[in-house]
């Protein structure tokens, strides 16, 4: 490595590693990873001791946890759906961490840290589902010291490819700067270009809650599906009066049941109506011509004054 950086890293390296771990888990555009990495170079070396890095990262992570656990407890699906609007990953933001706590409850945090864009999501809808401060911290640590200790782990394994490639970055100087900056935000671009791709695969003629209650109160019978997520209906335990629950995983054993030629309408209470709008875009690839998404889904339904009718209990979240 050079002189330079091992002078930087030797005053500064665990203050520096454990800063970005905290930066990462709090959300903000800051990889640990890498710094985890060079971390585990620089353990081999003696640069850095491993435990103090160790156990100082595992509460960063605890930490920024904490603070997004307090506030999906305190104001639940906001905080839920603000991350996913902001989200480069709006495709799979809560829905997909929402399906891993339908599949493994509380245990989902474990491997939260280990997908890209679930790390922040999953602590605030733990929060939000009310799991408990101790079996929350409890989790959160084991999970922390398993993500923290793969960094240094793989960074030590692979000490001497990092300090290769570190050499090799410093020998081309400042063009190792501008190529970095360039990948940065060549990632950014793509990622806001597939987000605004994803928008625009949603685009389709919805109803609004006025032309569906209309419809009802004619006498029209349109099928109303919810398909939210089993840990949706837990933080929002109520429904349009007669709708049926297909979750948007599990549509495919669902179509069969579904009218073909009759008024299907879908709702969620998604950001964009994002969920509803997948499951309609699915049906109509079946052949469904009758199908639209219900602007503004369960909320724009319960602020419009309708009626809603306590949802059929959910699946109890597993242990």
């Amino acid at each position: 490595m050079t002189e330079h950086l091992l002078e930087l890293l030797t005053r500064h390296g665990l203050t520096l590693v454990v800063a970005s771990v905290l930066l990462d888990q709090l959300g903000l555009p800051v990889p640990a990873m890498p710094t985890l990495l060079l971390a585990g170079a620089l353990i081999t070396q003696g640069t850095l001791a491993a435990t103090p890095l160790l156990l100082l990262c595992v509460l960063a992570c605890l930490l920024a946890d904490a603070v997004w656990y307090r506030l999906g407890e305190r104001h639940g699906l906001k905080v839920l759906r603000t991350l996913c609007r902001i989200s480069l990953e709006p495709d799979s933001c809560v829905s997909q961490t929402q399906l891993r706590f339908d599949r493994w409850g509380a245990k989902s945090l474990l491997v939260a840290k280990f997908v890209p864009g679930l790390a922040v999501i999953a602590p605030p809808l733990a929060g939000s589902m009310g799991i408990g401060w101790p079996r929350f911290l409890a989790l959160s640590a084991v999970a922390a010291l398993l993500w923290v200790g793969a960094g240094l782990l793989a960074g030590a394994v692979l000490h001497r490819q990092i300090d290769a490639a570190i050499a090799a970055l410093d020998r081309i100087g400042d063009l190792a700067l501008m190529v970095l900056l360039a990948a940065v935000a060549l990632y950014v671009a793509f990622k806001a270009f597939e987000r605004a791709r994803f928008r625009r695969l949603l685009r389709m003629a919805r109803i609004s809650v006025e032309e569906l209650y209309e419809l009802i109160q004619a006498g029209a019978e349109p099928v109303i599906v919810d398909v939210r997520s089993e840990s949706a209906r837990l933080l929002e335990p109520h429904g349009i009066p007669g709708a049926r629950h297909i979750p948007l995983h599990d549509v495919g054993r669902h179509i069969a049941a579904l009218p073909r030629d009759g008024e299907i309408v879908l709702y969620c209470n998604c950001p964009n109506e994002a969920s509803a709008a997948r499951v309609a875009r699915l049906l109509k690839s079946h052949g469904f011509t009758h199908v639209r998404p219900l602007v503004g889904g369960l909320d724009a339904w319960i602020a419009a004054g309708y009626q809603v009718e306590a949802a059929p209990a959910a699946a109890e979240r597993a242990s």
